[in-house]
């Protein structure tokens, strides 16, 4: 499988006991309707997979997972801070009215005191935020999306206006 062929779903953070057992921070919403019966771990470009004997989820977007074949801490160690993801054909789908962070690459981003900043490029999730990134005056500018900065998105027209914090686009214009 290529990584063109998945959707990232989380990686893995750390083992518990001497068993193999390791833990997946998913950063994935949705992580409790996923099909977990094989994972595919990032390994230097490879996407190997793992097939899930066991795995237990917990509400705080983790989950403790068996694998058939990892019987031992060593083996698990291995995995840990390895990208996780699953074949595209097992992305749950999605209702019509569901909007995520993720939807609006692609949008025009028009800042209230700035103008029009540019098309985002990219939305990155981060622990607890996403970060949406704009090429603006060829420069590449970060900013947080969340409810304090986003004004208004206009799903039909592909725009989101936003109120930037002051001194924001400074900070990456005049470095």
């Amino acid at each position: 499988m290529l990584k063109e062929e998945a959707f990232y779903i989380g990686y893995f953070t750390k083992t518990k006991g001497l068993k193999g057992e390791i833990q997946l921070y998913f950063e994935f919403d949705a992580y409790e309707d996923l099909d977990l019966d094989v994972v595919f771990a990032d390994m230097n470009g490879k996407m190997v997979p793992f097939f899930v004997a066991s795995h237990k989820l917990y509400p705080n977007s983790t989950g403790l997972f068996y694998f058939d074949d990892l019987d031992h801490i060593d083996k698990a160690q291995a995995l840990v801070k390895k990208k996780v993801y699953l074949p595209l054909d097992k992305m749950p789908e999605r209702d019509e009215d569901d909007f995520t962070y993720d939807d609006l690459k692609g949008f025009i981003v028009s800042d209230e005191t700035h103008g029009e900043l540019g098309e985002i490029i990219e939305v990155n999730e981060y622990p607890q935020h996403f970060v949406a990134t704009v090429v603006y005056k060829n420069k590449e500018i970060l900013f947080p999306l969340n409810e304090d900065m986003i004004v208004e998105i206009d799903e039909d027209e592909k725009t989101l206006l936003v109120d930037l914090p002051e001194g924001l686009l400074d900070l990456y214009l005049n470095s």
